[in-house]
C-alpha cells in the first residue's frame, strides 16, 4: 500500500478512495510496509464508509480483519481450522480480542473469549496493554468491557506509562465505566509511573465532578 494511498484513508476521502479501488480493486486487498492492511487502517482511523468501501472488494478476512469488524462468522471459520488463531498478534502487535474490544461489538468479544483467547495476553508493541485497556481506551461498549472483567480480566493491570483501566476511564470523562471499575474493585489509589491517580488526571481533564467523585469515594 502507498502512503498516498494511507493518508487518503486518514484523511477520510471516500470518493476519491472509492474511485482508486474500482479503478485498481487490488488496492482494497493491499497493505502498508509492516503488513497492517488498509482495511484494519480504515477502521483503525475510524472511516466507516471507507471501510465498507474496502471491505466489499477485500477478500477474505483474516482473524484480526474479523476481529476487528466483529466477523464472528469468519472468527468461527478461521478458528475452527486452527486453534491458534484465537492468539495470533498482528503484524502490528495486537491480538484478535484487543481489537474485537476495542472496535467491534460484544458478541464479538464473548465469541472469541469462549473460543481460547486469552483475557490476559499483553500486545506486542509499545503500548503493552491488555484487552480492557483496549476496551476502554478506543471501544464504546460497556459490555464488553464487562464480559472481559466477567472472564477475569486484571481490574489494576498496568499498561506502557503504568496507567490502569481506572486512568483511562478517568481521564476520558467516562463516568459509566469508571463506575464499572469501581464495582470491579478497581484501585482508586493506583499511581502511574508520573505518580498520578484516576482523580488526577480526570481534575487535569476538566471532569470536576468525577474527579471529586473519585476523591470521596471510599476505598475498598
Amino acid at each position: 500500500m502507498s502512503q498516498l494511498f494511507l493518508n487518503m484513508i486518514r484523511r477520510g476521502e471516500i470518493a476519491e478512495i472509492a474511485a482508486a479501488v474500482e479503478e485498481t480493486p487490488e488496492l482494497a486487498r493491499s497493505r502498508d510496509a509492516q503488513g497492517v492492511s488498509a482495511l484494519l487502517w480504515s477502521v483503525y482511523t475510524r472511516q466507516p464508509l471507507i471501510r465498507d468501501i474496502l471491505r466489499a472488494r477485500a477478500g477474505e478476512l483474516d482473524v484480526h480483519e474479523a476481529a476487528a469488524l466483529g466477523e464472528c462468522a469468519r472468527l468461527h471459520e478461521l478458528i475452527t481450522a486452527d486453534a491458534l488463531q484465537a492468539r495470533a498478534v498482528s503484524a502490528d502487535g495486537w491480538p484478535p480480542l484487543h481489537l474485537s474490544a476495542a472496535f467491534a461489538t460484544p458478541q464479538a468479544v464473548e465469541f472469541l473469549l469462549e473460543h481460547g483467547a486469552h483475557v490476559h495476553l499483553i500486545s506486542h508493541n509499545a503500548m503493552r496493554n491488555q484487552a480492557l485497556h483496549a476496551s476502554i481506551a478506543f471501544g464504546s461498549s460497556i459490555e464488553s468491557a464487562r464480559l472481559l472483567l466477567e472472564a477475569g480480566a486484571n481490574i489494576n493491570a498496568t499498561q506502557a506509562g503504568g496507567y490502569t483501566p481506572l486512568h483511562q476511564a478517568a481521564s476520558a470523562g467516562n463516568a459509566a465505566v469508571v463506575a464499572l471499575l469501581l464495582e470491579y474493585k478497581a484501585d482508586m489509589a493506583a499511581c502511574c509511573d508520573q505518580g498520578k491517580t484516576a482523580s488526577d488526571y480526570a481534575r487535569e481533564r476538566g471532569h470536576e465532578d468525577l474527579a471529586a467523585f473519585l476523591r470521596s469515594s471510599p476505598t475498598s
